[in-house]
């Protein structure tokens, strides 16, 4: 998957789920969120059947990966 973004989905009453979406995933997945119903999400993992009115927050983490505990 190219442009792949670490992602955490909050959902009301549950924990959130954390995944790995590409770019176009995480489009299609913002675009539902006005919709209601449900949204089949294809994740690097494999897939998820989201139910978008319990969705509360998306989370995206766009700092590249790094190793160690101090700043570069």
């Amino acid at each position: 998957m190219a442009g792949v973004r670490r992602v955490t989905i909050g959902f009301e009453g549950t924990m959130p789920l954390s995944t790995r979406l590409s770019e176009e995933a995480l489009s299609g997945l913002r675009g539902a969120l006005g919709s209601g119903g449900w949204h089949d999400l294809t994740t690097e993992e494999g897939s998820a059947l989201i139910y978008v009115p319990k969705v509360i927050y998306i989370t995206t983490d766009s700092s590249e990966h790094r190793v160690g505990f101090g700043a570069a």
